[in-house]
């Protein structure tokens, strides 16, 4: 995918060096349809520039700082210097995010979609989420819920909501916590049952989220969630814990959570 508009100024943008000359590099900007810009060489490397070519050669990859944007003389002029190691690896990392989006367009909705159609669902993606790339993961992770907000229509979702899950890996967070179930009634055994199964959400835990529950020693069973963020994560470790105890009171036990692991090592 190359936007159709215009960079802004400060903006970091990838390109391809295509041409170099004594006074600077022209540089192809990759997510940019049709645009060119000059890096003048004073703004290649800091010091003196003996040689260009030193520096940069055709056909490189660079990252670039948008110094300034001429609509009107069809100038964007560029700084490859002004940008640091950190700035450059996070924008590549970016644009190859990109490209891995642009390639579950084509899978969601075939390779002969046009471009038009293209455009409309990749904007409602870009105006939500701020990039394709985003737009997916969210899909990946929430599901419709994510693309609820957006104007696509159910069809549109549920490509792109399988697609996601089919190809996104998903960053994940992992929390733990202790639980303490006790209940000195005839019933004791069948309560704790009860409460382990209520701590393990009676299947009403979100597809997103794996919540298990196992025995530490008695009367402390370990909680562990994987969620895609940590207030997910902890907001299913709470609620999992409260089940249990709620459980394990409403039978005549006690109970009691805690973060920290309280009986001796297995």
């Amino acid at each position: 995918m190359q936007y159709s508009g215009w960079p802004e100024s400060g903006e970091l943008v990838v390109g391809e060096v295509d041409e170099i000359e004594d006074f600077g590099v022209f540089v192809d900007l990759k997510e940019y349809e049709d645009k060119r810009g000059l890096t003048h060489v004073s703004e290649v490397a800091s010091g003196w520039i003996k040689n260009v070519r030193d520096h940069v050669r055709e056909g490189q990859t660079v990252v670039a700082k948008v110094l300034d944007v001429d609509e009107d003389a069809q100038q964007i002029d560029l700084s490859i210097k002004d940008v640091n190691d950190h700035q450059r690896s996070d924008k590549i990392q970016e644009w190859k995010n990109e490209q891995k989006a642009d390639n579950w367009m084509l899978l969601a909705f075939g390779e002969d979609i046009g471009d038009d159609e293209y455009a409309r669902i990749a904007n409602e993606l870009l105006a939500e989420f701020g990039s394709l790339y985003a737009g997916f993961e969210e899909a990946a992770i929430h599901g419709h819920e994510a693309l609820e907000p957006t104007d696509l229509d159910d069809d549109d979702i549920d490509a792109l909501v399988e697609t996601a899950r089919e190809n996104v890996s998903v960053p994940y967070v992992n929390v733990t916590g202790y639980v303490d179930l006790e209940c000195g009634t005839s019933e004791g055994v069948d309560a704790v049952k009860e409460a382990l199964q209520a701590a393990e959400g009676n299947g009403e835990v979100p597809d997103e989220v794996d919540l298990e529950v196992t025995y530490v020693g008695s009367p402390e069973y370990r909680i562990k969630v994987r969620a895609p963020n940590y207030k997910t994560a902890e907001s299913q470790l709470e609620d999992s814990a409260d089940r249990a105890v709620a459980a394990i009171e409403e039978i005549g036990g006690t109970g009691g959570f805690h973060r920290e692991r309280r009986t001796e090592e297995e």
